[in-house]
């Protein structure tokens, strides 16, 4: 798997290890790190006339060297730009003495309209703002409209972060090795990237298993092993049930793109939980899916007995309101009284509060963080947009020193809950420390009731035995790859429908692996 994100620390312990482990040295990595940005320029800017390498004093700026060094070789026009010189006996050094172009000071650094610009000053390594003659370089890169590749990450952008710290190249293509980092796929960063090639320079998996690293890409190689295949002798409920909580008469929409969400992602049977002014409503939409009375804790317990679900969705459509709070809670603790019930062979193992119920439960939301802990609690997933997160988690929102990464690992330690911090970059979050940071989002996402589908998909896949963490992970790929695939013009009520080519697709790679 490539699929493990590394820090710029873990990144340096990849580097030593795979030092240690031999044949390679460190100059030997530099210079197949250099070859591989040196390949990538030459194949994809075969008639530049002239390029520009900026090189920092760090390694970032010994892999700039290298590739001086090749382009030169090659015939290019190069100009090598610094920003310092590097440590004394340093690799990057030794990278600097084998290049024959002599550099010139960034200080001076001017380029002409046409030319290519190597970016190899500071990569994922910078921890303080981008400033100085760095920052003029960007500016006349800038007005020139110049490309620009950049090695590792572009200067500026935070590794760790994503942050943008003070100034930032805008690369066409950032190359990095071995693995990607959190500032790769975290926004503002992952708009400065522009397509990323991950080159691999010998630092095998070997060597990236050792770090027990637990921060991942969402991508299918992360959980397709746990995705849900029905057995030959599955019946309905075998294939798990969903229960979807409804709002009253004119809020009755959201659960209903939940409901049918759950079904599309494989759910045996769905059920919609409606209060008693609103079944005539739901009645008049559903088809496919089941339809019950639960206006009150008594008629919901007396379907968790009958039915006994694998999973609930609780919050869309609900009303930001206290009361739902309050419901929300008594809810989670009829599941953990039956669940302590051993002779109970089934309950809702997993319950996802999304929209509403999130609002609602900000006001008290201590009591919820103590209910999740309880020993026989179900799986909580909670799914909050930023302003969601920000009600739920006033004061680690506000933590300006925190990434999104680092935020959605707090909320999830409190909460003892899976979070989903959505976004354009949504990170998946569980309580153990483990996340994952989605890569395949699209703007047309950003339509109402898509959360609501979000929701639904959640619950479905869950519902069909896989673990919160991966289960969530994939409903969230699957959602957004769907929305992407659709393009312009989708509306929530396309999401559903828009599933089954992509879930096609993962039941025959998870078929294909068994």
């Amino acid at each position: 798997m490539s699929n493990e994100l590394l820090s710029p620390a873990e990144m340096s312990e990849a580097d030593r290890l795979t030092i240690a482990a031999g044949p390679a040295d460190g100059i030997g990595l530099m210079r197949r790190a250099g070859g591989a940005v040196a390949a990538e320029v030459l194949k994809r800017y075969p008639s530049a006339k002239h390029i520009h390498v900026l090189c920092g004093p760090g390694n970032n700026g010994g892999d700039g060297y290298v590739v001086a060094r090749i382009l030169a070789g090659s015939g290019v026009g190069t100009s090598v730009w610094v920003s310092g010189a590097p440590r004394p006996e340093s690799d990057a050094a030794l990278a600097a003495a084998e290049c024959p172009i002599k550099p010139r000071p960034l200080s001076d650094f001017d380029a002409k309209p046409g030319s290519i610009v190597i970016d190899a000053l500071y990569g994922a390594g910078l921890s303080k703002p981008l400033s100085g003659d760095a920052a003029k370089a960007i500016d006349t890169v800038t007005a020139l409209s110049l490309p620009v590749v950049a090695v590792d990450l572009p200067s500026g952008v935070s590794g760790i972060s994503g942050d943008i710290l003070g100034r930032a190249f805008r690369a066409e293509v950032t190359i990095t090795f071995a693995r990607k980092k959190p500032g790769h796929l975290l926004l503002p960063g992952r708009g400065q990237c522009g397509e990323i090639v991950l080159a691999d320079i010998g630092i095998g998996d070997g060597i990236i298993a050792q770090l027990a690293v637990s921060t991942f890409e969402n991508v299918p190689d992360l959980w397709l092993q746990e995705f849900p295949v029905p057995a030959v002798d599955a019946h309905k409920y075998k294939r798990g049930h969903v229960g979807v909580f409804s709002g009253g008469p004119s809020a009755t929409g959201a659960a209903r793109l939940s409901a049918l969400a759950a079904a599309r992602s494989g759910a045996g049977a769905v059920t919609v939980l409606s209060p008693g002014n609103a079944m005539q409503v739901n009645a008049m939409h559903l088809t496919s899916i089941m339809l019950r009375e639960a206006g009150s804790l008594e008629e919901v317990q007396e379907f968790l007995m009958a039915r006994h679900p694998g999973a609930l969705v609780f919050g869309p459509g609900l009303g930001p309101k206290p009361k739902v709070g309050d419901f929300a809670l008594q809810l989670i603790k009829a599941l953990e009284e039956e669940a302590r019930d051993e002779a109970t062979a089934n309950h809702a193992s997993a319950m996802v509060l999304d929209a509403d119920a999130i609002t609602s439960l900000a006001h008290q939301p201590q009591a919820l963080f103590e209910a999740a802990r309880q020993p026989n609690a179900p799986a909580l997933i909670v799914t909050p947009h930023e302003g969601e997160f920000g009600r739920l988690f006033p004061d680690i929102a506000g933590d300006k020193t925190m990434s999104k990464l680092d935020k959605a690992r707090t909320a999830a330690a409190r909460a003892n809950a899976v979070i989903v911090y959505k976004g354009a970059d949504t990170v998946i979050a569980a309580p153990d420390g483990k996340a994952a940071i989605n890569s395949n989002g699209a703007p047309w996402l950003a339509t109402a009731g898509s959360g609501d589908v979000l929701s639904g998909i959640i619950a479905g896949l869950l519902a069909q035995g896989m673990p919160p963490f991966e289960g969530t992970c994939a409903a969230v790929w699957l959602h957004a790859e769907a929305g992407s695939r659709f393009g312009p013009g989708l509306i929530a009520e396309d999401l559903p429908l828009a599933l089954v080519p992509v879930l096609r697709e993962l039941f025959d790679a998870r078929t294909a692996a068994q």
